[in-house]
Order: C-alpha cells, then structure tokens, then sequence
C-alpha cells in the first residue's frame, strides 16, 4: 500500500495522536511502523552472525545440522508473508474507507515489534 505524506505532517503530534484527524492518526501510524521496521533491521544482523556462529558449533559434531541460518532466512521470508497478508486482511472490513492505513500499519507495528522480540529470543537461548 503506497503513503503520501502531506505538507502538514510535519504539524502532527503523534504523541497525540487521538487528537488528530484521520489523516494525521493514519501519518503517525505508518512512522511507528517504520520505526519498528528499523529496529527489527538493526538487531537482523546480530541474530543472523548468531545463527551462523551456531552453525560453525553444529557442523563440528552434526553437520546435517547446520542448517539454522538457511531456516532462519526462510522462516523470515515467510514472516514477511504472514505479516503483509494479515495485515492486509485485518485492514479489509474498512476497505475503502480512511481508517484501513491506521489499521493495517498498526497491525504492521505491532506484529513487526512481536518478531523482533522473537529474534531476540533466539540469542537468548541460542
């Protein structure tokens, strides 16, 4: 779904944004998804060097095993998949209608900031 930000943006207060117009709500929305894209994108690498390093230990021992950074690009790929279609179908019941981008970048955020909590996760136990 294409954004176009507005000459207004820039006024938008989206630390209120319950008090902005639709436009505005939809504008802070998609920024706080993007925020939560960039944050998953900084901590991807750490946990890619993670799953590698991993693999490095497996092959050693199991080497029919060392296979995590290959699932893990897959899993992601998928993610990604999930992500846009369920977003895209809970943004549906407003088709049409000015509330959808609120609805489906809020989705993006949230579920997006749920991923990223999982690939930290994975250092953790890793």
């Amino acid at each position: 779904m294409a954004f176009c930000a507005s000459a207004t943006a820039q006024d938008w207060d989206c630390d209120d944004a319950g008090n902005l117009p639709q436009q505005g709500m939809n504008w802070c929305a998609y920024q706080d998804w993007q925020r939560a894209d960039r944050a998953l994108n900084a901590d991807w690498p750490l946990v890619v060097d993670a799953m590698k390093e991993m693999d490095g230990f497996a092959a050693e021992s199991f080497p029919e095993q060392a296979n995590g950074h290959d699932s893990l690009l897959e899993a992601q790929r998928a993610w990604i998949t999930y992500r846009d279609g369920q977003c895209t179908a809970e943004g549906a019941r407003f088709a049409g209608g000015s509330l959808r981008p609120l609805i489906e970048n809020s989705c993006k955020a949230a579920l997006t900031r749920k991923r990223t909590e999982e690939l930290l996760l994975m250092l953790e136990e890793g």
